[in-house]
């Protein structure tokens, strides 16, 4: 997958986020970002990058993206590891 893929399924991604009225604010609490913030971090690969670590925190929101966007299930952590902050941890 291509960064500019990654981002198109970040912006799906976002796009769910925001049409979600009980998951939105928990996102909003847990990061802190204001509705300017969600809007401007549609040009930004790295919160990109956020929204769909804490979309990944959840199967069912992954389930629920996915099915919104047309995308398979596996797809949003693909395109995490391809935007910044996404490269695997090794602890060795």
């Amino acid at each position: 997958m291509s960064q500019e893929s990654a981002e198109v399924v970040g912006l799906k991604a976002l796009e769910w986020l925001t049409s979600q009225e009980d998951v939105l604010p928990v996102f909003m609490g847990s990061t802190g970002a204001s509705a300017d913030d969600v809007r401007a971090g549609a040009a930004d690969p790295a919160f990109l990058g956020a929204v769909l670590d804490f979309i990944l925190m959840d199967d069912s929101w992954v389930q629920s993206m996915c099915d919104f966007a047309a995308i398979p299930y596996d797809r949003p952590m693909m395109a995490r590891a391809m935007l910044p902050g996404g490269a695997a941890v090794h602890w060795t």
